[in-house]
């Protein structure tokens, strides 16, 4: 019989002590959804930074890292409530997998898009407004959310195209392709080579082009005479960087390393999809002087108005 619900397993070494592990990942989803919204926030009122694509860039980002944590964290958290919280109905399964490819893919190019507004903004200055228009930025956006979303269509349709009949354990924390598959009844090995080639092909097309980007960078930057200049371009390019790398590390390692254990895979994974998101405000927000002062601002006005 063709199977209605699926019992994902939740994360390796948590049901030991459930009530901290609970509390631990509540903490970091509320912090990451308040760094997020504060970054968002800050971006929308200054009418300075959300004219700026940089900064429009970023305000995607933030949506896209609220909203990527929220796909996950909180069935980690009904897990670790309840064993009820384990189940997942075969749509809702399908919807997860899809919602997280979306977004995974999403933030991937819209990285490689920041990437280009950064080569754009250090190795063209005199250009960049002409080139980098308001209408470019938004169209640039608009790209990035459709082209994942083409991205993770593909990936749930070969996914779930194929039988479920039998056990309906998932052996990770949330409806991914890797641990969705062991459970089909059928041969998954073309399904595999092909999720795994469209995966690998976009994400080491958008590492290839941040790369080039940074290579082009690396050399304008050192044609830059004084210290300060040279400080002050790789300034605005040294929180991208970060992120790029954060970003990068967990996925590769997960879909690209076969002889990896579900355990291991579970660990990473949360730090892309948990921790990797409550990371990016505060590297954006604590390395950029702009946003620090557009922030300290928006505080301090609402704090003003509030007494009055």
């Amino acid at each position: 019989t063709p199977v209605t619900e699926f019992i994902l397993e939740g994360l390796p070494n948590t049901r030991e002590l459930p009530s901290l592990f609970f509390l631990l990942f509540l903490l970091l989803y509320m912090l990451t959804l308040l760094g997020n919204a504060l970054t968002l926030l800050t971006v929308l009122c200054d009418p300075r930074l959300h004219a700026l694509p940089m900064y429009c860039f970023l305000g995607h980002l933030s949506f896209l890292d609220a909203c990527l944590s929220s796909v996950t964290v909180p069935k980690i958290l009904a897990g670790l409530a309840g064993p009820g919280g384990r189940a997942i109905s075969f749509g809702g399964c399908v919807a997860q997998l899809y919602a997280f490819h979306v977004l995974a893919s999403t933030e991937c190019f819209l990285y490689t898009v920041m990437a280009y507004d950064r080569f754009l903004a250090v190795c063209h200055p005199l250009r960049y407004s002409m080139v980098m228009s308001r209408k470019t930025c938004l169209r640039l956006a608009a790209g990035t959310w459709l082209t994942g979303s083409l991205h993770a269509g593909i990936q749930a349709f070969l996914t779930f195209r194929l039988p479920y009949c039998g056990p309906n354990h998932v052996e990770y924390f949330v409806c991914d392709i890797p641990a969705v598959l062991k459970l089909a009844c059928a041969d998954t090995a073309a399904n595999q080579v092909v999720i795994l080639a469209n995966i690998g092909a976009v994400a080491a097309g958008c590492l290839l082009l941040i790369c080039v980007s940074y290579a082009s960078i690396a050399s304008a930057i050192l044609k830059i005479r004084t210290a300060r200049g040279r400080q002050r371009a790789f300034s605005t390019c040294s929180a991208h960087l970060t992120l790029v790398l954060l970003y990068y590390g967990p996925p590769v390692f997960i879909y690209l390393h076969p002889a990896s254990s579900q355990a291991s895979d579970g660990v990473v994974a949360v730090f892309y999809t948990a921790v990797t998101p409550l990371l990016n405000p505060f590297i954006y927000t604590l390395r950029n002087q702009e946003m620090k002062k557009a922030l300290r601002k928006l505080v301090c006005g609402q704090t003003l108005s509030w007494h009055a």
